[in-house]
């Protein structure tokens, strides 16, 4: 892996376990044993870095989409779910949330890079649960773009809130969003 690739990878982690404004790059420079100057050769400012980090976060949404562009929605809403399970495993935040909770501190490039992100998962996930309604594999009330809403926020929220409640929360959380979506 190259040392831009390593940097990038490190300042997600870093992002999901503290936060944006949580790490330095000398937290990063120490961590791969390299020169704070060689951080900054790759990226001249830490919102480079930021949009270099959430670029990465947005080809990878690619690849899952991708993945899974030919199954069925419930198949695909549990590749979807399955991203988070995989950050609960890390015991980490995602990253839009970990980015969201720094929003009023990202520079605007960052802030444009966050919110093309979030809209992209909005509209799989919202393109996910229209289909699933349209063909009877989903049951709901509210329109497709709301109760994607309402799953991301979900979801969201569950990586935070249940680093602090009882065991097994989250994991009655991700199943109870499946059972209510059964026709």
């Amino acid at each position: 892996m190259s040392t831009k690739s390593e940097i990038i990878r490190l300042g997600d982690a870093l992002v999901k376990e503290k936060g944006f404004n949580g790490f330095s790059f000398s937290d990063i420079s120490k961590k791969l044993g390299i020169k704070n100057a060689s951080v900054h050769y790759y990226f001249p400012a830490k919102s480079n870095l930021g949009v270099a980090i959430i670029d990465d976060e947005l080809e990878r949404l690619h690849d899952a989409i991708a993945e899974v562009k030919d199954k069925q929605p419930d198949e695909q809403l549990k590749k979807f779910l399955s991203i988070y399970v995989g950050i609960k495993g890390e015991n980490n935040i995602c990253i839009v949330g970990s980015f969201a909770s720094d929003l009023s501190t990202l520079d605007d490039d960052m802030a444009a890079h966050l919110k093309t992100l979030v809209t992209e998962i909005l509209n799989w996930v919202t393109s996910i649960l229209a289909e699933g309604l349209r063909i009877g594999t989903f049951k709901f009330e509210t329109e497709p773009r709301t109760k994607a809403l309402l799953i991301i926020t979900n979801m969201l929220a569950s990586l935070q809130l249940t680093r602090l409640t009882e065991p097994g929360d989250f994991e009655t959380i991700h199943n109870t969003i499946i059972k209510e979506l059964k026709p």
